[in-house]
C-alpha cells in the first residue's frame, strides 16, 4: 500500500491543483526523505520551480517541472500526499516536507513508517534512463502492457505467480491487494509457477489485472489502513474486495471458504475451488 489505483487517485487530484503552479518554499522536517541530499540543498533546489504536470509509472509518482527534470516521490507503504487550500490548520501526523505553492495551497508529505522518498531527477532523457534503470517495468495500465508482453515475461519462470505478479520488474503498480483480486478473477491460484501458465491463463490474468485495477482507480482506490487520497478522503475498494482480506468468509463465486496463507512472504487470499492449488503444494 498504497499501489497503482491510490497513487493515480493522488496522482489526478494533484495533477487538477498543481500544474501551471510554481513552488515557492519547501521546508525538509525529515532528513531521510531526501538521504542522501541534504535537505536544504533539496529545498533550494525545488524552490522557484514551475510544475507542468504530474504522471506515473506504476507505484511512483512524477512532479513534471518545466525545465524537464522531475521530483520523484515513492510512498512506499504509509505515505500520504495531503492538499490543503493554505497551511494546515493543524500539525499534519507524521508529517515530512511540506512544500507550499505560490496560490498560498500546501502539500504535505506524511508518512508513519518513514519508508517514503523523493529524490529529483534529472532533465536528460538519457541521464534520468540510466538513473530510473532496474526500477520498474511496463506500467499495469499502459498500452505497453499487453497479454502477449505478459506471457513473455512469465516464460520460462518458475517462481509463483503471484510472486511475479509483485516484482515491479515484470509489471509495474501491482501490490498484494490487487494481485489478489487478479488471481481471484482469473481463476488461478497465487502458487502456480507463472512460467506453467498457459496462453489462456496469461489473457485471463491480463484481463483479470486491468479490470481490477480500473475498479480500483474508479471507486478512490483502498482504505483499511492509512490510505487517504490528496483531501484526506478514504477510497472505497475495500469494500468491493472479492477475496483479499476475507479470510473465512464464502466465495462470492461458489461459496467454498476463502483461505488465507503466505506467499512471497505477504499474506495471501484465495478461493480453494475456483483456484485449485498446484500438485504437491501445501495449500
Amino acid at each position: 500500500m498504497p499501489e497503482l489505483p491510490e497513487v493515480e487517485t493522488i496522482r489526478r487530484q494533484l495533477d487538477d491543483r498543481l500544474a501551471g503552479r510554481t513552488i515557492a518554499r519547501v521546508q525538509v522536517d525529515d532528513p531521510l526523505l531526501v538521504d542522501p541530499e541534504h535537505p536544504g540543498d533539496f529545498a533550494r533546489r525545488l524552490s522557484g520551480r514551475s510544475i507542468a504536470r504530474l504522471g506515473r509509472t506504476g507505484k511512483y509518482l512524477f512532479v513534471e517541472f518545466d525545465g524537464g527534470e522531475a521530483l520523484a516521490l515513492h510512498l512506499r507503504m504509509t505515505g500520504q500526499l495531503l492538499w490543503s487550500a493554505g497551511p494546515p490548520d493543524a500539525p499534519v501526523p507524521y508529517a515530512r516536507a511540506e512544500f507550499a505553492m505560490d496560490d498560498g495551497s500546501v502539500v504535505t508529505f506524511a508518512d508513519a513508517r518513514r519508508f517514503g522518498r523523493a529524490w529529483l531527477l534529472p532533465a536528460d532523457r538519457r541521464a534520468r534512463d540510466r538513473a530510473w534503470a532496474g526500477r520498474t517495468g511496463v506500467d499495469a495500465m499502459s498500452p505497453r502492457f499487453t497479454a502477449r508482453a505478459l506471457g513473455t515475461s512469465l516464460a520460462g519462470r518458475t517462481a509463483a505467480i503471484k510472486a511475479l505478479l509483485l516484482d515491479q520488474r515484470i509489471v509495474a503498480g501491482v501490490g498484494n491487494i490487487y494481485a489478489d483480486e487478479s488471481l481471484f478473477r482469473a481463476r488461478i491460484h497465487p502458487l502456480r509457477p507463472g512460467g506453467g501458465l498457459g496462453p489462456a491463463e496469461v489473457r485471463r490474468l491480463h484481463r483479470a489485472v486491468r479490470d481490477r485495477l480500473r475498479m480500483g482507480i474508479a471507486v478512490g482506490g483502498a482504505s483499511f489502513d492509512r490510505y487517504r487520497d490528496a483531501h484526506g478522503e478514504r477510497g472505497g475498494m475495500q469494500d468491493l474486495f472479492l477475496v483479499h482480506r476475507r479470510e473465512g468468509e464464502p466465495c462470492p463465486r461458489c461459496r467454498a471458504v476463502i483461505c488465507k496463507g503466505v506467499v512471497a512472504q505477504r499474506g495471501t487470499y484465495w478461493c480453494p475451488r475456483c483456484q485449485p492449488a498446484p500438485e504437491g503444494s501445501a495449500c
